[in-house]
């Protein structure tokens, strides 16, 4: 292979340095090294001895492993809430440490994958595989920056301990102060704390460093947007979408703020690929919503049932919220018989589940609107007020009050106009995530469109 090196002073657009390297590829990695070297005696940089240590280090001798690791960092980058692409990223990080079981960043990262995978709160994700996998990278590399990464999301994914987790952050931005994955990481815990102003800081640095992260701009993006800065938020799904093309998740994402403006014709405009084979989950809910604010039963009928008997399920808990999402059209198409039916198989669905995972605040709200849906308003209520003190907005900027929402509406099913204005009026006012328009917040054009708050419309 052939490798050709220059090195530009972007600032003057001058030339400073050149060099063209002819080297068998069965070393790469020395490739890389001898590299990096050049660079630095160009630049007359005076390397520490762990700089050269690390300049020399290799992550792995398995050229295979190294492979399937670099699989799975493309889909680390770009899984949003995909729980199909977290599953694939899990597979590939496996078969790297399979291949080389000493491989410590691959190891590291895995422990990430799981972790993530927990923290989305499906019944697919087993959080000691998050620990062992990191307990493996701390016995070969304990402290390694991506190590001590892992353990910070560990924190953060698994205990949700989120001040310990900023705290482990914080000591890696001072080992890797170039480095967007912790720019990452501290928007993202920062987030959940609340502290949006201190994540908007942390997600602008990291850009300025990686203007090309499409991860950042995505986190940023979905930030700006749980702030209701619509205008901005669009700007970084665009600039998203031109590093990561065609990419259901974010195309769903950007008609989601549409649907927030009240702007359905641009939504559906954006939505139109979207069907019922579409892998990401999160993709054809919020296509389902489409459908459910332009009052289109039928044909969110249509694409649910379809779902429902062709889909092949990551998860348990997706083919309940599917259900639960059926039962919603059929009720609202004035079908009672196919509602009750569509929420009987959703409750059996997500009943075992809950039982299984009682700590689990995404159980409870989706059994909680089975019950709402069957006209069970004891259960309906008390499932819909024991996920929000399993998950509390005061622990939980993000989620919290998407618990709280779900209360609201299930309040509203049964008549309880006051309580659930009352809760509503301040959820218009909250950044956060909402239960029912996936990673959007709660708008003045959810509520004046969508048929679900019709029992508030009489309310003065």
């Amino acid at each position: 292979v052939r490798v050709n090196v220059q090195l530009i002073n972007a600032q003057t657009d001058s030339h400073i340095w050149a060099e063209t390297y002819d080297r068998k590829l069965s070393d790469i990695f020395g490739v890389e090294s001898e590299i990096a070297k050049g660079v630095a005696e160009s630049l007359q940089a005076k390397l520490t001895g762990h700089e050269k240590q690390a300049l020399a280090a290799k992550p792995t001798n398995n050229p295979e492993a190294y492979d399937a690791y670099l699989r799975g960092l493309s889909f680390q980058a770009r899984t949003g809430q995909s729980i199909h692409l977290a599953l694939k990223t899990i597979g590939y990080f496996e078969q790297a440490v399979q291949l080389d079981p000493n491989f410590a960043i691959a190891w590291a990262h895995l422990s990430r994958a799981h972790a993530y995978l927990y923290f989305q709160r499906v019944d697919t994700a087993r959080p000691d595989l998050a620990k062992d996998a990191l307990e493996h990278a701390q016995k070969l590399q304990p402290n390694s920056p991506e190590t001590l990464l892992a353990l910070g999301y560990y924190q953060y994914w698994v205990l949700r301990d989120y001040g310990l987790a900023k705290a482990t952050f914080g000591l890696v931005s001072k080992l890797l102060p170039g480095n967007s994955d912790v720019a990452w990481a501290l928007s993202a815990v920062n987030r959940r704390l609340g502290n949006w102003n201190e994540s908007l800081a942390a997600v602008e640095a990291g850009l300025a460093l990686d203007p090309r992260n499409g991860e950042l701009l995505t986190t940023s993006a979905w930030t700006y947007a749980m702030l209701r800065q619509f205008p901005m938020a669009l700007k970084r799904y665009d600039q998203a979408t031109d590093i990561i093309a065609n990419d259901p998740d974010l195309i769903s994402l950007k008609g989601g703020i549409y649907q927030a403006q009240g702007n359905l014709e641009q939504a559906a405009s954006l939505l139109s690929e979207i069907s019922v084979q579409t892998p990401f989950e999160n993709a054809f809910f919020v296509k389902v919503t489409q459908l459910r604010l332009e009052r289109n039963y039928a044909e969110a009928i249509r694409l649910l049932q379809t779902r429902l008997a062709q889909f092949k399920f990551t998860s348990e808990i997706y083919k309940g919220a599917t259900q639960v999402y059926l039962a919603i059209a059929q009720r609202l198409a004035g079908d009672a018989a196919g509602a009750k039916a569509a929420a009987e198989q959703a409750r059996n669905t997500l009943e075992p589940l809950s039982k299984k995972q009682p700590d689990n605040s995404n159980f409870a709200e989706w059994l909680a609107l089975a019950y709402a849906l069957l006209g069970n308003k004891e259960l309906a209520l008390k499932e819909a007020e024991r996920a929000t003190m399993l998950l509390p907005s005061a622990k939980d900027g993000v989620d919290g009050p998407g618990a709280e929402e779900n209360l609201a509406l299930i309040q509203a099913i049964f008549g309880e106009n006051d309580r659930a204005i009352s809760t509503l009026s301040r959820l218009l006012q909250t950044p956060f995530q909402s239960q029912l328009y996936g990673p959007m917040p709660l708008t003045p054009a959810f509520l004046r469109l969508d048929p679900l708050w019709d029992p508030l419309r009489s309310d003065p």
